[in-house]
């Protein structure tokens, strides 16, 4: 073989060699997590039953946090993902109410036909309210945070004009499996979030869009003068973010078998959280989707193991922020030894 054929393939191996620090940190702290929960309470922290309930529960909030990890890649933030996840929830419930009754066997037993325009209702919600957060930041030129913040409170009236303030409760069973089911013996939500993750995580890598949207992120003026079209290509961005927003408002609704304009508040910084530790950089440029993952599975780690210690649930909220404090510094100091 010559050496011309050879040094391709070394450099592909060098780059599979080439692992990023940020993942190594993740994956040491996740570890570290399990091992120390672990160790404080093994006969309760170690059941199955644990696991199980976290592959329920941790996809809506993986799902949000890709979401804010998107936004973040152009150096901007989507702080309206709860508002529209739970717009996007509501309106799917009053289409199943209005078709189906607000009880009885009509809307439990409900068709997959009319589940499916339910399905197709919430994702069009998160598609619409992306699309006008990307109108305002990509075309209109709004500070992200301040445009984000501005629509996601429109989006939770809109909930709580639709509403009259109490959740909708009561969807179709086929709905709530969405929820609640397994398939192949893995909870369904789960299946969900791997998807979507395999889904986003190529797009990132593999596609122009994807190396476009680190590039606008790190230099938006060199994103400009290289011909990029970085409007469109954060109009997109935010899309995204809302559809995903939207798929974690099926999964809540679905869980839960309800749906209200205040559900999942704490969400929005957990995602925020999650998206930093997990190697994102908040002025834009770097992400990474197995590092969301990491990062969501620490969290929800310790987040059951100081439940099972029967942590009170301020002291939870003290240690997430502490946890948000620490991967920031420890970000800003990699970068400036870089």
């Amino acid at each position: 073989m010559s050496d011309v054929t050879k040094r391709p393939r070394m450099w592909r191996l060098g780059r599979l060699g080439r692992i990023d620090p940020a993942l190594l940190q993740m994956a040491g702290l996740t570890l570290l997590v399990f091992v120390v929960m672990a160790a404080l309470n093994p006969e309760k922290f170690l059941r199955p039953y644990v696991f199980e309930s976290i592959t329920y529960v941790a996809p809506e909030l993986g799902l949000l946090s890709i979401a804010m990890m998107l936004a973040m890649l152009t150096g901007g933030i989507d702080l309206s993902v709860i508002g529209i996840a739970n717009l996007a929830g509501i309106l799917a419930g009053l289409y199943f109410h209005a078709h189906g009754g607000s009880s009885g066997p009509g809307l439990t037993r409900m068709a997959p036909g009319p589940v499916a325009v339910g399905i197709v209702i919430a994702l069009s919600t998160g598609l619409v309210a992306g699309a006008i957060n990307g109108v305002l930041i990509a075309r209109v030129r709004l500070t992200p945070i301040l445009a984000t913040i501005g629509s996601g409170q429109i989006f939770t009236g809109i909930a709580l004009v639709l509403t009259g303030g109490p959740a909708i409760v009561g969807y179709p069973r086929l709905w709530g499996a969405i929820g609640n089911d397994s398939l192949w013996g893995v909870a369904i939500p789960l299946l969900v979030l791997l998807a979507a993750a395999a889904l986003i995580g190529l797009m990132l890598t593999r596609t122009s869009f994807g190396i476009a949207l680190k590039l606008i992120g790190t230099n938006l003026r060199a994103a400009r003068f290289a011909g990029l079209r970085t409007a469109r290509t954060i109009f997109l961005s935010y899309v995204l973010s809302g559809l995903l927003a939207s798929m974690a408002g099926i999964l809540l609704s679905a869980r839960t078998n309800a749906a209200k304009s205040d559900y999942g508040v704490s969400y929005l910084l957990e995602a925020v959280l999650i998206a930093v530790l997990g190697g994102t950089n908040p002025a834009g440029g770097r992400g990474s989707v197995p590092g969301i993952v990491l990062a969501l599975a620490a969290l929800m780690l310790l987040s059951s193991g100081l439940q099972l210690l029967r942590f009170s649930n301020f002291l939870v909220d003290f240690v997430w922020g502490a946890f948000l404090l620490l991967s920031i510094a420890l970000n800003a100091l990699r970068n400036r030894t870089r």
